[in-house]
């Protein structure tokens, strides 16, 4: 008998594992457990905010609440938070990668706990901080992992499904802030009819977002594109930027322009800014109906060669004045 293969898939939740803006103050949950730092009640205390020097111990406690009527067990780990390459939303390692940072520096006391049908269980935990830390900002979270799989997927591929939920940790090493940001790799990909007039042009920009600082940012960025002679073609604010940048992260970002030239020359320009830093990125394009100008390049080419043969062959029927 022919077994399906079998795939693993994690999915974890900090109200999700991937977020752009970060969530409302309560607790991470999904309907069946939360992971929130011990407090008084549930959410009152929806992310764990610390201050240690290179080289201290801080000690916490988490806890996980069992929303079912069945007990639960979990996995409980640190874990490196990123910006996803999708949309830059706040995400975190899983088990199975190597933890750099905040993750590798956490140890909860028992990593695996089973957690009663409507009861909580909270957890001590230490964050070592190394001797030799960088300064700055260094974001994780504490994560409990059902060891629950479920199946699901369809085909000849079996997929099972591990679930987690993660509380947010915004840890900051004590030393020199330094705010850093670029914005690289500037493209415009243009997209116009091929007879002018016939439908409006759009184009899409696309950009890197690169914070090179050791905080996080909370960056915004506007857009301006001028034509011919300085003349402003748009001019606007950009929603689609994650609200939290963290150190080191570097993001690809794009922003449709509907209504795009479709006869001009110029610049477009993307400008961040974000604690006082202010960096610019600007692509030039030129926007050519290549279809027509190519079609009068034909024409205008047809009829100088023709306008070449009529003068030869009026060259050889001319009379000779000798």
């Amino acid at each position: 008998m022919r077994t399906k293969p079998y795939v693993l898939l994690l999915s974890v939740l900090l109200a999700g594992l991937c977020l752009g803006p970060a969530p409302s103050a309560h607790a991470a949950e999904n309907g069946e457990w939360a992971v929130y730092p011990a407090a008084a009640r549930l959410g009152s205390r929806p992310y764990f905010f610390l201050t240690a020097d290179p080289g201290a111990t801080l000690t916490d406690r988490v806890t996980v609440a069992n929303k079912t009527a069945a007990p639960l067990t979990f996995r409980l780990y640190g874990a490196d938070a990123y910006n996803t390459d999708r949309d830059g939303g706040f995400a975190v390692r899983t088990q199975r990668e190597e933890q750099t940072g905040a993750g590798a520096w956490i140890k909860p006391a028992q990593s695996r706990i089973t957690v009663p049908p409507g009861k909580a269980v909270t957890v001590p935990y230490t964050l070592t901080v190394p001797a030799d830390a960088d300064p700055g900002d260094h974001p994780g979270a504490l994560v409990a992992l059902d060891e629950r799989i479920s199946p699901g997927g369809k085909g000849s591929v079996a997929v099972g499904v591990q679930r987690a939920v993660a509380a947010r940790l915004y840890l900051r090493v004590s030393g020199p802030t330094v705010p850093a940001l670029a914005v690289e790799d500037v493209t415009l990909d243009q997209d116009r009819p091929l007879v002018p007039g016939t439908r409006a042009g759009s184009a899409v920009v696309s950009y890197t977002l690169h914070n090179r600082g050791n905080v996080t940012l909370d960056p915004k960025v506007a857009l301006r594109a001028e034509g011919l002679f300085g003349r402003t073609l748009l001019d606007r604010d950009l929603a689609k930027v994650p609200s939290e940048l963290l150190p080191r992260q570097k993001i690809r970002l794009t922003e449709r322009w509907t209504g795009s030239p479709q006869l001009d020359w110029g610049d477009v320009t993307l400008t961040a800014t974000a604690k006082d830093v202010r960096e610019t990125g600007t692509v030039s394009f030129l926007a050519v109906p290549w279809a027509a100008a190519t079609t009068l390049l034909v024409g205008a080419a047809a009829g100088l060669f023709g306008l070449r043969i009529r003068r030869r062959r009026a060259a050889r029927t001319a009379p000779d004045p000798h």
